[in-house]
């Protein structure tokens, strides 16, 4: 018999130090992992996890979707303009009304680039389907809006696309045309990033809001200051992107050079935006 048998106390004793989170194995501990001083073990693991899993798919390149996420689907944008003149209607008055009205008529007219933005995604996928090298997989945002087009025009052409999520203080879900396996949530912006443009062949830039402005001008300063490969930046639908950033401003004030201009081109279809991709990469 122990010797300690008779000690009443030993097993609460040592179900306390058993319990304690200290004795948890430091890589299942998740409270230790998510401490501020782990901060750089997490942006190397968020680095290090979709590489590895793109690297087993057999993924070499893509072509990077932006764009934004009030830019809805025909349909969807059809529904938000029936609501909003059923608002005006019930209160004429109504400045709020009138507002949403507005922005009902303008979120209706993007709704074009929801459908060419799943077009172009058909265009890419159809060639990545025929070749199979691993090439120009359409990799988005992974939420709703152009992202959804750019997932949903691969799912549809029965085709594999990839998806960089983010975790946001308002919970944004994938979007369910995405491929099982090659969906990545990120918690850092910053490495999210990278992966945006470690693969990229192309960048191709719907219209979009703050998000979108912020991934177009972090891909077009990399490309100034020669930090990363050479690729197309496509901002889809000059009059869109003429009417929020006037670049030729920007030359003239000489803060930027006029050469930086060559950086990114216009297109206005899913098959002159395919186009300057497989001309640029001679495919």
């Amino acid at each position: 018999m122990s010797k300690y048998s008779e000690d009443s106390d030993a097993q609460e004793r040592l179900d306390a130090i058993m319990n304690d989170p200290s004795y948890e194995i430091a890589y299942k501990d998740l409270d230790f992992i998510g401490s501020e001083d782990l901060r750089p073990i997490r942006l190397q693991l968020e680095l290090l996890k979709p590489e590895k899993l793109m690297e087993a798919a057999g993924i070499k390149s893509s072509v990077v979707v932006f764009g934004g996420t009030q830019v809805d689907s025909k349909e969807q944008a059809e529904a938000r303009m029936a609501e909003a003149k059923a608002a005006l209607a019930a209160d004429p008055d109504s400045a709020e009304a009138k507002r949403g009205m507005v922005r009902a008529e303008n979120v209706l007219k993007k709704s074009r680039y929801y459908e060419e933005c799943r077009h172009f995604a058909k265009l890419v996928t159809d060639y990545n389907k025929q070749h199979r090298d691993g090439e120009f997989f359409i990799k988005t945002g992974g939420g709703p809006g152009i992202m959804e087009a750019g997932n949903r025009g691969a799912f549809e052409a029965g085709g594999k696309s990839m998806a960089l999520n983010i975790t946001l203080p308002f919970e944004q879900r994938p979007n369910s045309y995405i491929t099982p396996g090659l969906c990545f949530q990120f918690n850092y912006f910053a490495i999210r990033k990278m992966h945006f443009l470690l693969r990229a062949k192309a960048v191709v830039c719907f219209p979009g809001g703050f998000g979108t402005l912020d991934e177009l001008f972090t891909a077009l300063t990399l490309r100034q200051t020669g930090r990363m490969q050479d690729i197309p930046i496509i901002l889809y639908g000059k009059e869109y992107w003429d009417g929020i950033i006037d670049f030729q401003y920007l030359a003239d004030q000489a803060v930027i050079s006029d050469s930086h201009l060559k950086l990114f081109q216009y297109c206005e279809t899913p098959e002159e935006t395919w186009q300057v991709i497989r001309d640029f990469h001679g495919v």
